[in-house]
């Protein structure tokens, strides 16, 4: 099974660490599971207008198609102004509309108030489950409290224990999907 991880952050460290955290997670409770993260940060993704696909640059039809070979994934996200970020939704904009159907979709956030982990239940979670996808109950929102001032590492024990349980999660449910 090949999981991939999406970071929609196009500044900072936090999502895409933590995106990392529950890619990594992944590979120790299954060291068969092939992993890749797609950092947005890395690809120049186009401005979605409406055009099909093919027209589009190479980067943003290279992580499209990595995106759909994916068995299941994870996508992380900064919450800007209660929402997620403007470089996650202008991807999902590209993908069709059955791009996660029998694939498990786990979410991650990061951000400054606790009240924005409502986003990933009311906002995002509604955009994957429009594409067809499983999203698992065990989500994560990371308070950027919980990083380390210097490093970005997570020094929070709970959240490390909730991005395992996430990993753990997404694991059963895609195997329950490909085994059925």
């Amino acid at each position: 099974m090949k999981l991939v991880g999406v970071s929609g952050a196009l500044a900072g460290e936090k999502t895409s660490l933590t995106v990392n955290d529950v890619l990594v997670n992944a590979k120790l409770l299954d060291s068969t599971i092939q992993t890749e993260l797609i950092d947005l940060r890395d690809y120049e993704i186009d401005f979605f207008d409406g055009a099909p696909l093919a027209v589009y640059n190479e980067d943003t039809w290279n992580v499209v198609k990595k995106i759909l070979s994916a068995d299941f994934l994870i996508f992380g996200t900064p919450i800007y102004q209660a929402s997620i970020s403007g470089a996650l939704k202008n991807l999902l904009d590209h993908l069709p509309e059955y791009a996660f159907k029998n694939k498990v979709t786990g979410m991650v956030a990061t951000g400054w108030s606790n009240k924005h982990f409502l986003v990933l239940e009311y906002h995002l979670r509604s955009i994957l489950s429009y594409f067809k996808g499983l999203v698992p109950t065990g989500n994560v929102f990371v308070h950027n409290d919980s990083f380390n001032e210097d490093s970005d590492k997570i020094i929070d024990d709970r959240v490390s224990e909730r991005l395992q349980k996430l990993a753990e999660e997404i694991i059963y449910l895609q195997r329950g999907i490909t085994n059925r």
